[in-house]
């Protein structure tokens, strides 16, 4: 099939081999970690402290890490980064096995595995072009959506089945073993040959500073419109679609379609499933074309569909919307990291990475706390009606600059 075609190159095969276990890992990570901080205090505020402690060290190092990117060996900074999370994972088992695990003990974790990602994740992203040729890369792409999505499809259940035989410190002890399986297959990849270096990223060397080559990436990202308009949008919309997606969607599910924790269950599956859908679908082209109107119209349907929740359309309805919308930022997702690693140059694809994420990323915790506060206020149908109409209208303005509908 050919959105298998990646895997044919052995390098990319381990890569993706050893991230597909290291993120069921993590999903067994997951469901431990909840467990254990709702046993030990019984405080949704302790949980919300662990994340946050995982999500603010990695705003602050994402620019450091898209540096470090483009600087240094990318295998090595996640064999690295894979090493240094298997090593804490693996302490916090020991901690829980012997019952001294305290819940500062998993907020630490939480903001040393928030700097690795910071390094890991541009990595991965800058790396695939390394790896393999243009034409497999929407299916490298799509595979690694896939494996994300069967991980918090299968992961959740098989996770809550160890916690339930083995206690939190086997599936602690689990997501450890499976950074070490992911650094053993990125140890197995052979080493990759020197990138040459774009006149654009001239300046960027060892002998420059963190600081001159992080300009150096925000210029390049300010030079290219359809880099900054998505960037810019992508922050704000993640006020107005993210955070009825993620801070507000059980609340609609209680006050319109009957308050049943089968039904919340069964969106969540349904925005998987389709999103494995679109990843398979772009996953089977060896090139994508119109990649602007692809990105934005996933975008704009994904955005349609949050406004539609928010309307008397019933379960049917709201499924039907949740399935398009899955479906629709899955093809935003996939496309736009095929864009980026198609039109930007390999020796600054680290640094844009980066500044997508932490601008993409920024305003989230802003959206879940407006979200959260309003659908109180308003009730959480008002929340997504709004939501999505501002997220439209965002959307629309930058699909009319003619930057980006000339995206090919």
């Amino acid at each position: 099939m050919t959105i298998f075609r990646s895997l044919s190159h052995r390098s990319f095969a381990m890569l993706w081999s050893g991230q597909t276990i290291s993120r069921l890992g993590d999903s067994l990570y997951a469901i431990a970690r909840a467990w254990w901080v709702l046993e030990a205090t019984g405080s949704a505020a302790a949980m919300g402290l662990v994340l946050i402690c995982g999500t603010i060290p990695n705003l602050v190092f994402l620019l450091l890490g898209g540096v470090a990117v483009d600087r240094f060996p990318r295998l090595r900074l996640m064999l690295a980064s894979d090493l240094v999370r298997g090593i804490a994972v693996g302490l916090v088992a020991l901690l829980a096995f012997q019952h001294w695990l305290a819940l500062w003990h998993l907020c630490l974790l939480s903001a040393i595995a928030g700097v690795m990602r910071a390094f890991f994740y541009p990595a991965y992203t800058a790396v695939i072009p390394d790896l393999i040729p243009s034409e497999s890369r929407p299916s490298a792409n799509s595979l690694r959506s896939i494996s994300a999505q069967l991980a918090q499809i299968v992961g959740p259940g098989i996770g809550a089945g160890i916690v339930a035989l083995g206690g939190t410190s086997l599936a602690f002890a689990l997501d450890a073993l499976s950074y070490f399986i992911s650094a053993g297959c990125i140890v197995a990849i052979p080493a990759i040959p020197t990138r040459r270096r774009s006149p654009s990223a001239a300046a960027s060397s060892p002998k420059s500073s963190v600081f001159q080559d992080a300009r150096t990436g925000i210029i390049a990202v300010l030079q290219s419109p359809w880099l900054w308009i998505t960037i810019g949008i992508a922050c704000f919309s993640n006020i107005t679609m993210s955070g009825p997606l993620e801070a507000v969607e059980p609340l609609l599910v209680e006050q319109r379609l009957g308050g049943n924790v089968a039904i919340y269950a069964l969106l969540t599956s349904l925005s998987a499933i389709s999103a494995l859908i679109a990843a398979a679908w772009l996953g089977s082209f060896k090139r994508l074309r119109h990649r602007g109107l692809l990105t934005y119209g996933g975008w704009l349907a994904a955005s349609l569909m949050v406004l539609a929740m928010g309307l008397p359309i019933g379960i049917v309805g709201v499924s039907l919307a949740v399935f398009i919308s899955g479906a629709g930022l899955t093809a935003l997702g996939l496309v736009w990291t095929n864009t980026l690693q198609e039109l930007v140059p390999p020796d600054l694809l680290g640094r844009v990475s980066s500044i997508d994420a932490l601008g993409s990323s920024a305003l989230e915790p802003v959206g879940y706390a407006l979200a959260g506060s309003a659908a109180d206020w308003l009730g959480a149908a008002p929340v997504f009606v709004l939501g999505g109409a501002i997220s439209t209208g965002l959307i629309t303005l930058g699909l009319l600059h003619p930057a980006v509908r000339a995206v090919d």
